[in-house]
């Protein structure tokens, strides 16, 4: 990766692209610390103690959720308004319609929709959010107008984090709104170090439990990248074909079906899920009664805490795999576009039967991908016990936080090196 990097800067052009991507982190960073006033960080920091939703948009948001500042929802009602459409273009059929046959411009076209309900998913999260904390205790001191500048402020900040990530797409090297992300993660890397470290020097952990936990993160980076690698490879024929006088020999090639076709989504929609009670509870305050039946209902939706509540999370997980590899991964079209090309599987008869194959692959593929999902998912509230590391001291070794790490990383590489060896590619022609 660093070798890739140096390389990318002999280049000026690639290199004006690098310098433009890390300006606008700047940019982003510099907005992460400007507060949101009438609030009290303490009270906040105390909501957050318990983890919960928040927790999660706060890994989206570079910890700009934790302070409460412009930048709290972060890029998340964009990811929100992404999914909704997919599925909605899954279930509208004029707009799957534009999806298939609408080109650049339909492409253009469903972008513009995903921005208006990008707009509408950030007043809404905004007004939730305000509205949430302001019945939690202490955190909000808010006069009516407050509210609504606050909610204004937020919705504000995303849309111009969406425009930001679309510049970097459009001006920068690989996808805006992903490199977004990785930021914010890479901006919690350092507040973890600092705190293990710090348990270091006050004698709370020994070196070997450092070394074990660092051990674990790069084991676990490894197996994320093998995963995200990972394909079956279905053997697709072509038949010969004749073109006017000209007769073309039949080409061997093959279907990829990666592990991890739904990416992070699951472990999202699973943490949304299990996490919502004790949000929504703890906006009242909840109870200081360990015994009390709000407590007791709360036991079971705290993966690590309960096992119940970490069997039913993986389940989530994996069912949300399956969910969502469906609506990305549609072996019916596969198969007919298969058939439109002359293409075939070796021994499966075109039409249904290929599309059977194709679906019966997927499914057994997509086991193995859902099982890894669900024990990354579980690792960052088991990694404690591992490693003798307190948890929440270095979040970032599983769940979301790794594989978002990962997988941009590794496909934000793949595009720079595709351009280094074009411009070679062209100084070689030359």
């Amino acid at each position: 990766m660093l070798s890739t990097l140096l390389s990318a800067f002999r280049y000026p052009d690639l290199r004006k692209r690098i310098l433009f991507v890390l300006g606008m982190f700047a940019i982003y960073i510099a907005g992460i610390h400007i507060p949101i006033p009438g609030v009290n960080r303490e009270a906040l920091e105390r909501l957050f103690a318990h983890g919960g939703l928040f927790s999660l948009i706060d890994l989206f948001s570079g910890g700009a959720m934790r302070k409460f500042t412009i930048f709290a929802m972060g890029i998340y009602p964009y990811i929100t308004a992404s999914i909704i459409m997919q599925l909605l273009t899954m279930a509208i059929p004029s707009l799957e319609e534009l999806a298939k046959e609408g080109g650049e411009e339909g492409r253009k076209k469903i972008g513009q929709y995903t921005r208006y309900l990008t707009v509408l998913i950030s007043l809404m999260q905004a007004a939730g959010m305000c509205v949430g904390l302001g019945r939690a205790k202490d955190i909000l001191h808010f006069t009516t107008f407050d509210y609504f500048r606050a909610v204004i402020a937020l919705t504000a900040a995303t849309c111009f984090l969406l425009w930001l990530g679309e510049l970097i797409t459009e001006k920068g090297i690989g996808n805006g709104v992903s490199l977004i992300i990785l930021c914010n993660i890479m901006l919690r890397l350092p507040y973890d170090v600092y705190n293990t470290v710090d348990l270091l020097r006050a004698g709370a952990i020994s070196f070997f439990n450092v070394l074990l936990l660092f051990s674990l993160f790069l084991g676990v980076v490894a197996a994320v990248v093998a995963m995200q690698n990972a394909q079956r490879k279905i053997p697709v024929q072509y038949a010969r074909k004749v073109v006017g006088i000209r007769a073309y020999a039949g080409a061997q090639t093959f279907l990829p079906i990666r592990l991890n076709n739904a990416g992070v989504i699951p472990i999202i929609f699973a943490a949304a899920i299990i996490y919502f009670p004790s949000t929504i509870l703890s906006f009242f305050g909840g109870s200081p009664n360990p015994q009390s039946w709000v407590n007791k209902f709360l036991y079971y939706f705290m993966p690590g805490v309960n096992v119940v509540a970490s069997i039913i999370y993986a389940i989530l997980v994996m069912v949300f795999t399956y969910f969502y590899t469906a609506v990305v991964f549609n072996p019916s079209d596969i198969s007919d576009n298969l058939r439109k090309a002359g293409g075939f599987i070796p021994g499966v008869r075109p039409g249904l039967p290929t599309k059977e194959y194709i679906d019966r692959v997927l499914t057994r593929v997509t086991f193995v991908g859902a099982l890894f999902l669900a024990a990354i998912a579980l690792l960052q509230y088991y990694y404690a016990p591992i490693t003798g590391v307190p948890p929440q001291t270095f979040t970032i070794v599983g769940g979301t936080s790794i594989l978002i790490l990962v997988g941009v990383a590794v496909e934000t590489i793949q595009q720079l090196e595709a351009q280094i060896a074009m411009r070679r590619y062209e100084g070689f022609i030359k």
